[in-house]
């Protein structure tokens, strides 16, 4: 049988302020219940994100799709042939309807909105953006505004291209918008900042139009500051009330700052993950700008997948219909999570956790100072965890804390299974802080 070697731990402290000598003396029946665990030899995972094999099945018809001898869209399109740089129409007014933008300031492009990120910052670097003195990569130091905890891949590109990050705290309407004013106000260097607009990753805030209408409309030091507004999760409800998504376009303009924020969206996790069409939205100014660029670097994206996509959905009420059915799948594997995290921890002061309304995550907080040993004991026992600190820039929670657990691939059962591993895992390393305070 494999084991861990336990770490310094944080004191832990009862509800009184005073060493959780309960929990302690809990500490030898919780090493037998993970011994327990781990004889059990599993091989489960809850490190990522992604849709279950019974979610992609939803949209196997897309294979059969455009047909034979079907080659154009509704506006006569071939699309077998070069052209089209901003995708589709036929599907650009069906993603401006869900994402609240004008058809004109959309464009459809590849399979990832992620690489649109990138390419947008890179492209930010290299040349400026519209109301920029000179391109970020002239500047001294560029900064990004990074929501905490976020998502581990927009701390990546930062990380990658040499921007430096600064955190502001999350709140259940969003981030800190108060925090990020005082930031940007005074420094010049910020240029960015990241936000998950609906249903954030991984906590499953929703940005109020209250906060939305701050982070729009807030003076900056920087005059070509941006706003990355991620909206990953717009179609993604968890429950019959489907959350609408803040337009910080609309609002931005409206503040008189309409360049601010570029908007981001995909098919990933609606259609198949590895293939769908993403999407970005912006200002008029801001999307001459990145199709200035765009065209330099390609001929038009992949149409005939976006005319399937097209056909598949038929319309924005399709896409809406579609993903009730993959409500119908997740829904109970999210709710399998709480229910076992408020069994087995809703008595014991361990730990914190949100019920998401919608998205792909569940955001636990631990004791401080444990995260780590949650994820090293939860290995141990077969069970995969994504890595302690990735929800913070440089995979670097402060506080060690924070875990995010994403449910959404594996069945029920293990889903199941894998949260009462976990459970026991969090018990028992808080267990050991505070046998040592």
């Amino acid at each position: 049988m494999s084991t861990v070697p336990s770490p310094e731990p944080t004191p832990v402290v009862a509800p009184n302020g005073e060493p959780d000598t309960a929990l302690a003396a809990r500490l030898p029946e919780l090493r037998e219940e993970y011994a327990a665990l781990q004889a059990r030899g599993l091989k489960l995972d809850l490190t990522r994100g992604k849709p279950s094999a019974e979610q992609l099945d939803l949209a196997e018809p897309l294979l059969g799709l455009p047909g034979e001898g079907v080659h154009t869209d509704d506006s006569g399109t071939d699309v077998r042939n070069y052209g089209g740089l901003d995708g589709l129409p036929q599907l650009r007014r069906i993603f401006a309807e869900l994402l609240g933008v004008p058809v004109e300031q959309l464009l459809a492009q590849g399979n990832a909105s992620l690489t649109l990120m990138y390419d947008t910052v890179v492209q930010a670097l290299l040349f400026g953006v519209p109301g920029g003195e000179r391109p970020w990569s002239r500047e001294e130091q560029v900064t990004f505004v990074c929501p905490v905890p976020g998502y581990d891949r927009h701390f990546a590109i930062c990380e990658e291209l040499g921007i430096r990050m600064v955190t502001v705290p999350m709140t259940p309407d969003g981030p800190d918008a108060e925090a990020v004013a005082a930031l940007v106000a005074d420094d010049p260097t910020i240029k960015g900042m990241w936000v998950v607009p609906t249903y954030a990753n991984p906590d499953g805030s929703v940005v109020s139009e209250a906060v939305a209408r701050r982070l729009v409309s807030m003076p900056t030091a920087a005059p070509d500051f941006r706003i990355f507004w991620d909206n990953a999760y717009a179609v993604h409800h968890l429950t019959e009330h489907e959350t609408k998504s803040a337009n910080a376009i609309d609002l931005a303009a409206e503040a008189g700052n309409p360049d601010r924020v570029l908007m981001y969206a995909s098919t990933s996790k609606v259609s198949f993950a590895g293939s769908g069409v993403a999407f970005v939205a912006s200002s008029p100014a801001n999307v001459a700008w990145f199709r200035k660029h765009l065209a330099i670097r390609s001929i038009g994206p992949d149409k005939v997948n976006q005319l399937r996509h097209a056909l598949f959905f038929r319309d924005a009420d399709g896409v809406r219909e579609h993903m009730r059915k993959h409500r119908e799948i997740l829904a109970p594997k999210f709710r399998a999570v709480v229910e076992i995290l408020t069994e087995r921890l809703g008595d014991a002061s361990v730990a914190t956790w949100n019920e998401p309304e919608g998205g792909y995550f569940v955001s636990v907080d631990v004791v401080p100072g444990t995260a780590s040993r949650v994820v090293e004991l939860a290995k141990a026992a077969g069970i995969a965890l994504t890595p302690a600190g990735a929800t913070f820039p440089y995979g670097k929670d402060p506080l060690d804390r924070n875990i995010r657990l994403a449910p959404s691939m594996p069945p029920l059962d293990e889903v199941r299974v894998a949260m009462d591993g976990v459970a026991t895992c969090i018990l028992l390393a808080a267990a050991e802080a505070a046998a040592s305070s």
